[in-house]
């Protein structure tokens, strides 16, 4: 049977934001780069678009075969790209960035939380922690998503074509 636009569009949906999330957390846990509060909010629109393309293809039985599911799953990773632009922007000095500093603590005794607070590196999102061909994560992940999101629409609405 073959695929449809829509059933591709769904697979996307649920691919880009699995793939960008396990990036972000790899950087993190493997490579030791502790996200900004601006990262995190890239983070929250990518899982809001992993339930919602998870959702497509849980309801892909309804009328409109999960497609308003496939539409919010792109508007969120549309979402996490034009945040990432805008961090993007903030680590050029194109825009105003935000002022203040982040911590990456983790939960315990006030004892140890304080110890981690002391302890652990402040991240700011006005800086390039890494880059690749001199765009930094933030700057790729608008680029992927905003890209892909579009994708995703423009397969979500073309219509089958008719074989004879």
């Amino acid at each position: 049977m073959p695929t449809t636009s829509l059933a591709q569009a769904r697979i996307l949906a649920l691919l880009v934001p699995a793939a960008l999330l396990a990036g972000a957390y790899g950087f993190q846990y493997i490579g030791g780069l502790f996200p900004c509060d601006m990262c995190y909010w890239q983070r929250w629109a990518h899982m809001a678009a992993l339930a919602f393309a998870l959702c497509a293809f849980a309801f892909r039985g309804l009328a409109d075969r999960g497609r308003s599911f496939v539409w919010l799953a792109a508007l969120f990773i549309f979402a996490s790209g034009a945040i990432g632009a805008w961090h993007a922007g903030i680590e050029a000095g194109i825009f105003q960035g935000m002022t203040q500093c982040t911590a990456a603590v983790t939960a315990g005794s006030t004892e140890d939380l304080l110890k981690q607070i002391m302890a652990a590196p402040l991240v700011r999102c006005d800086q390039v922690p890494w880059s690749f061909l001199a765009i930094s994560m933030a700057g790729w992940n608008a680029i992927v998503s905003i890209g892909l999101s579009l994708v995703i629409l423009w397969l979500s609405l073309r219509r089958p074509r008719i074989r004879n």
